[in-house]
Parts: structure tokens; sequence; C-alpha cells
């Protein structure tokens, strides 16, 4: 009984791996145009569903080019605020199509759409 029992313990956590992992591959983002976007700073956000990773965010535009990032809230493990580490690559690229950090997908990708956010 207690084998039968571990067994779907086991079944239901691969379960949800595999679903998470479907949602996160799911999530794309496309950079917004900042062509006549007014120099500002633009507030974004974004949760990732089916996980406790929440993000809010900051962005600063200045001559249509993003100038910088400022985390505001970044609700993640230790390892998913690793994911920060792809904000200079943000501004240095000036897009949202960069590498997320490896296991840190969700805060990667939760950056990614905050900054989506902020600047639609």
């Amino acid at each position: 009984m207690k084998q039968l029992c571990g067994f779907f313990i086991l079944l239901l956590l691969v379960t949800i791996l595999v679903l998470s992992c479907l949602a996160l591959s799911s999530i794309e983002a496309s950079m917004p145009n900042l062509i006549g976007k007014p120099d500002g700073v633009y507030r974004g956000e974004y949760n990732v569903r089916g996980t406790p990773v929440k993000v809010v965010l900051d962005v600063s535009i200045q001559n249509e080019s993003i100038t910088k990032i400022d985390i505001i809230e970044h609700v993640a493990s230790g390892i998913g605020r690793q994911a920060e580490r792809i904000i200079p690559q943000i501004i240095f690229h000036q897009s949202l199509d960069v590498d997320t950090v490896s296991g840190a997908t969700a805060s990667s990708k939760g950056i990614i759409k905050a900054v989506e956010n902020a600047l639609q």
C-alpha cells in the first residue's frame, strides 16, 4: 500500500512538472515599437501562471530606447532571482529576444513579459 501511495505521489509530481514546462514554453513576448514613445518611466507587471513568480518593474525610456529597468517586486525562489541577469541584455540589445537563465525560466519569462507590458 505504501508503494502504491508513493507511486501516485511521484506520478502527480511528474504531471505537475510537465504541465509547468508546457505552460512556460507557451509564454512569448514581442518588443513593442518604441518609435514615438515619449520619454518617461513605465510600470509593467506579470504573474507567471502556475507558479508563485510575480514581477513588477519600471522601464525608463529616453530617445526611443530603453535606458534602465528597475525591479520593484520579484517574488521568486533564490535561483529565480538569478533571472534578473537578463536585464542588461534587454537594454544592450534593445530587445526581448534574449536567452532565459537556466533554472530560472519562469522568472526570466516573467521579467520579459513585464517589460513588454510596460511598453505597450
